[in-house]
């Protein structure tokens, strides 16, 4: 009885294949990368600085557990947020109870009253994920409209269209001043 030979099959080329097929994929394949909310964190407190921060300078937004929006304590519906916060932060008529204006030099722009205004968020534990993101979205809103209407009235253009210079001016004539409360039990019996 002689022994049959089986045939072979050669695997070395099947291996660079492989790994060519295995670089082509994530060369061109995109990652989809989660952005978080920019935000401004305060620096860190040394536990002596006590900041104090004139009463009428402060914005509060609150969500409260049935998703309600609470600005300066009165229930409003949602797409009232954007104007009460740009009005609010703009203070058009110099109003004593809305923010203090501090008049700064701003190159390119020259003297300009920068707003000391923030607005101030704070939600309930049971807020919805969706009403986080759209309240964000509303303040969001209303600091690039004041942007926008800065960088229209200075520049004669939208605040997306100026250059990294021109832009830097305009965030310094309107800063993204939200802030963000830990979340507490608005509403709910303790």
């Amino acid at each position: 009885m002689s022994s049959r030979k089986l045939p072979a099959f050669n695997t070395a080329q099947m291996a660079d294949i492989s790994f060519l097929l295995l670089t082509f994929f994530m060369m061109t394949s995109a990652i989809n990368v989660q952005q978080g909310i920019p935000r401004r964190l305060p620096p860190p407190s040394d536990g002596k600085t006590i900041v104090d921060i004139n009463q009428r300078n402060i914005f509060q937004v609150i969500v409260n557990f049935n998703d309600d929006v609470l600005a300066n304590g009165e229930v409003i519906p949602l797409n009232q947020l954007t104007p009460r916060a740009k009005e609010f932060l703009e203070n058009p008529l110099n109003n004593p109870h809305l923010p203090e204006k501090d008049v700064r030099l701003i190159e390119n722009m020259g003297e300009y009253p920068i707003s000391k205004g923030v607005l101030s968020l704070q939600n309930d534990q049971s807020t919805s994920y969706n009403m986080y993101v759209q309240v964000q979205n509303e303040l969001q809103r209303a600091v690039n409209e004041l942007r926008d209407k800065v960088s229209l009235q200075y520049f004669g253009r939208k605040y997306e269209l100026l250059d990294t210079t021109l832009q830097k001016a305009v965030q310094k004539a309107v800063p993204m001043n939200i802030s963000e409360a830990p979340p507490s039990n608005y509403g709910k019996e303790e």
